[in-house]
């Protein structure tokens, strides 16, 4: 099946079986190819891989969260109606061990809106904490420890969706490059977390009219966005209307503080004008032998309980 006999149609969903098993978490780097000028970037050489039988260094296994659906829809521009900067997210996937691009692998990404809400869980509001915040918006960068406590749901616990909508959130395959290109918005911050985007990439699996069977998870991980770009971000309605206190990267628990190898974006944008777009990309290396469900992979024992 090619990519244009992938089924668009918003409102068919794909269910996948994913194979259980146990493994091992490790460590990763990204890069990407050169995007648009006139932007912000943060742009770096590649870096050696940690071993000489290696390729590439693989991408940071990261906890799931407890907001995950498997019932996605297979699309690659997952906006909706949602209101926020134009975001295009732009992955590259690769076997770790021989640098040869993964097609036809099915990528989940999933994230909230501008101001912290999950979609199947508006109930729990701001990233389960109660309302979306509003009123004046936060200003500078935040000060002292990061929060602790708060709603329930756990880094790697799931919880049961609340509600039918699936707004930011999308399937969709890697061509025979591994390429693979999403339209969305800039994700907005809640309680306790840095801006991120949850991803997963499924291999081995079948492409067919009803969508993904089959198959398993090769890598589950988060992407990240530079404190730059989340601070212009929050002068920009409706992200400004968010009053929640917002956790940078280096407080975030989740994050391994290990730049593009834990999932922290290659960014381009007119830093005179965020609001125009943001174009991201960031190459991942997986095991595609190797199954990696989050179940291998749980949040450090700082982290907040609301963490995801």
């Amino acid at each position: 099946m090619t990519d244009s006999q992938v089924p668009e149609n918003e409102s068919k969903l794909a269910r996948r079986t994913v194979l259980m098993a146990s493994g091992v978490a490790v460590t990763a780097v990204g890069i990407g190819g050169a995007l648009s000028v006139n932007a912000s970037a943060q742009e770096t050489a590649p870096q050696t891989p940690a071993s000489a039988d290696a390729c590439y260094t693989l991408t940071s296994e990261l906890v799931e969260g407890p907001y995950y659906i498997d019932a996605d829809k297979i699309r690659r521009d997952i906006t909706e109606d949602q209101e926020g900067i134009p975001l295009t997210l732009e992955l590259k996937v690769i076997d770790a061990d021989t640098c040869k691009p993964l097609r036809n692998a099915a990528v989940d990404i999933w994230h909230c809106s501008a101001t912290g809400v999950y979609s199947g869980y508006e109930s729990s509001g701001n990233g389960g904490g109660g309302p979306a915040p509003t009123g004046p918006p936060p200003s500078g960068t935040p000060t002292g420890e990061p929060p602790t406590g708060g709603p329930g749901g756990g880094g790697g616990g799931h919880q049961e969706p609340t509600d039918d909508d699936r707004f930011l959130r999308g399937t969709w395959r890697t061509d025979r490059h591994g390429h693979v290109t999403f339209k969305t918005i800039f994700p907005g911050w809640y309680r306790g977390r840095a801006v991120h985007i949850h991803t997963k990439v499924h291999v081995d699996g079948t492409w067919t009219d009803a969508g993904y069977e089959g198959g398993h998870t090769c890598h589950t991980g988060q992407f990240f966005f530079d404190e730059k770009s989340v601070l212009a971000s929050a002068e920009v309605a409706p992200y400004s209307t968010n009053t929640t206190t917002r956790t940078t990267l280096t407080e975030d628990t989740i994050y391994p503080q290990n730049g593009h190898t834990g999932g922290l974006l290659y960014l381009k944008y007119d830093k005179r004008n965020i609001a125009k777009g943001v174009r991201a990309h960031l190459t991942m290396g997986v095991a595609p032998d190797e199954t990696h469900d989050s179940s291998d992979t749980q949040p450090s024992p700082s982290a907040s309980p609301s963490a995801s």
